[in-house]
């Protein structure tokens, strides 16, 4: 029971995917948890699914994109769990396209829920965080966010600004006792990489190219990046912060 008495946000957490295979994993290892997601029904979709192994999850319906929202799903946590210890800032999305292609609209899109989002939350959570004196974020960037990938200009260019803000609000609360880190999946199974690999002419191709990135020539799966997120969350890990954590079948390496 790794996270035993402690509270945390997870966004993005409904339905299928990192976000809710993470926040199982919390609530399986004692912490009070509250997702966040645009469509109700995803989220219950996961509440229920905690309930049967007994796992009480709550959660609330907001964009992270959107100010209030931000305000509404932190109020709620430390309303419900009286503070907030960890913040698993995992809302994303993902439209592919190279640069000349790409239409202004969808590139802020893009930035407004990959970006802006990391950055709200990240504010008012660390609000909170400053109260207690301690606290800890994982921000979901990706090896797209440290290395050029064709094909998803927008993307990458979202998940490598949530990797130098994770490194730039590591350094502004070192000090303070929030620790600050991203993950950086490879390609992972989730309903994102799905829709990617639907939206291909011819479909097994897709599949194999995005598996052709990587050593282990596989994909990885929800459950191996949501237990990367807890080692990052782990307190026997505390001097750990500013880290880009790659869990990508050996892509980086490369």
């Amino acid at each position: 029971m790794k996270l035993e008495g402690k509270s945390a946000i997870v966004t993005g957490g409904g339905g299928k995917g990192i976000g809710a295979a993470t926040a199982l994993l919390f609530a399986r290892q004692g912490a009070k948890v509250l997702i966040n997601g645009t469509r109700e029904d995803r989220l219950l979709e996961l509440v229920e699914e905690g309930a049967e192994e007994g796992l009480e999850i709550k959660y609330v319906v907001g964009d992270v994109s959107k100010e209030e929202d931000c305000i509404n799903t932190v109020e709620t946590a430390v309303r419900e769990f009286g503070g907030l210890d960890i913040l698993f800032n995992n809302a994303g999305i993902l439209t592919p396209g190279i640069t000349h292609e790409v239409d202004a609209e969808t590139f802020r899109r893009i930035m407004d829920v990959n970006v802006t989002g990391t950055f709200l939350m990240s504010k008012y959570a660390v609000i909170e965080m400053l109260k207690k004196g301690s606290g800890c974020i994982v921000n979901n960037s990706s090896t797209g966010g440290l290395k050029g990938f064709p094909g998803l200009a927008s993307y990458t260019a979202s998940k490598g600004a949530v990797c130098i803000f994770t490194k730039t609000m590591a350094l502004d609360y070192a000090d303070k006792g929030i620790r600050v880190n991203a993950i950086c999946p490879g390609g992972v199974w989730t309903p994102m990489m799905d829709r990617f690999i639907e939206r291909a002419e011819d479909k097994i191709a897709a599949e194999k190219y995005m598996t052709s990135f990587y050593p282990m020539d596989r994909l990885g799966d929800d459950s191996e990046i949501a237990n990367a997120v807890l080692f990052l969350c782990d307190d026997n890990v505390k001097f750990m912060t500013g880290t880009m954590l790659s869990v990508d079948g050996g892509f980086i390496a490369k």
